[in-house]
């Protein structure tokens, strides 16, 4: 027996969401569980909808940037009480024995528990945020600041630590220090934000001009470059750091690497279906660096959340109703979005007969 719940499902790969009915688990000894307010829609519940990953399986209830307000303690909680303002993000638990889970980077366990579609402990399949209410094992809850909007703080939970996370692990976080950031969409407008909260001089780099005025009156970049403009590139050629590269289209490298100091590094948080070809001579010659970096444990999450109240940092969202979802569906694909779509949760999902 479980608790009943309700919320938008994918019910094969159309890519099309319906109302679902399903039961979450009753609140164990160390759950919280929390009435849902807001959940973003990251461009991944796009992809597993769709199953384009392989990975996918029916009924899927999507979403892993979740925010509410606790409803219910198991008897063993101690950080977390009725009336709390809570997230979770992209992981619902991990082995808690491995290297990963004991240095705090349970993102990195082989055993980690994915907020939905994954297989948990007691053998039923996890479901997601786009659904009324959601329980938790309360070490893989958020505490929310109070002074944030929770709409605009839910993409946090995986836009904010995607890019916040390779910024601390990789020594870019330093004031001062001067970073790239390609691509201005949902990972990038945080990572300036988070970036320019450091102390860091921020360049965007994008494939149009289009996006400029955006990025250094609105969002306070420092510089901007046309990554198709030749002048320019070689005019930014090894002035930086450090580059976070959020583009999830295919593209080259090699003028990336050429803006980087020796001894720079690229760390790639956006994910390409097909593999880029990576220029191995500049890594030789100037000790130059490509990485990547995929969200971040829990503690680290908490710190992002943490730093994002103090500097008030949030996502740049449109908030839409649950029956928009499927159209939001189809301009995310169109990239028709700025920069985050937050489902109003609480609001607007309402049970069908």
């Amino acid at each position: 027996m479980g608790k009943e719940a309700f919320g938008l499902a994918a019910k094969d790969n159309s890519g099309v969401l319906s109302t679902f009915h399903f039961s979450r688990r009753e609140t164990g000894e160390k759950d919280v569980r929390f009435k849902v307010l807001f959940c973003g829609i990251c461009h991944s519940d796009l992809h597993m909808i769709k199953n384009e990953w392989g990975i996918s399986t029916y009924p899927l209830v999507p979403g892993h940037e979740i925010v509410g307000v606790v409803t219910e303690v198991g008897s063993k909680v101690t950080k977390f009480k009725t009336g709390d303002k809570v997230g979770v993000g992209c992981m619902v638990g991990s082995c808690g024995s491995c290297d990963s889970c004991t240095e705090g980077l349970e993102n990195y366990c082989p055993k980690s528990i994915q907020t939905y579609g994954f297989k948990y402990y007691d053998d039923t399949i996890t479901y997601g945020g786009y659904s009324d209410n959601m329980v938790c094992d309360e070490g893989f809850i958020i505490r929310m600041p109070d002074n944030l909007p929770l709409d605009a703080a839910a993409p946090l939970l995986c836009a904010g630590i995607t890019v916040y996370s390779p910024l601390k692990y990789h020594g870019l976080d330093k004031p001062g220090m001067h970073i790239g950031v390609v691509g201005l969409g949902g990972l990038g407008h945080v990572a300036v934000k988070f970036a320019k909260a450091m102390g860091l001089k921020v360049t965007v780099i994008s494939t149009s001009d289009s996006k400029r005025d955006e990025a250094i009156n609105r969002l306070g970049a420092d510089a901007f470059v046309v990554s198709r403009d030749q002048k320019q590139i070689k005019d930014a050629m090894r002035t930086l750091d450090g580059i976070i590269n959020t583009v999830s289209a295919t593209h080259s490298l090699l003028p990336l690497l050429g803006l980087l100091k020796p001894k720079g590094k690229l760390v790639m948080v956006g994910a390409p279906e097909k593999p880029l070809e990576l220029p191995v001579m500049p890594l030789i010659f100037e000790r130059k660096m490509v990485m990547g970096s995929m969200i971040g444990g829990i503690k680290e999450t908490q710190e992002m959340v943490d730093m994002a109240g103090k500097h008030n940092i949030t996502a740049d969202i449109e908030l839409i109703s649950a029956d928009y979802v499927n159209t939001a569906m189809e301009r995310l694909e169109k990239a028709d979005v700025r920069y985050r779509f937050v489902i109003d949760v609480a609001n607007t999902l309402k049970p069908t007969p």
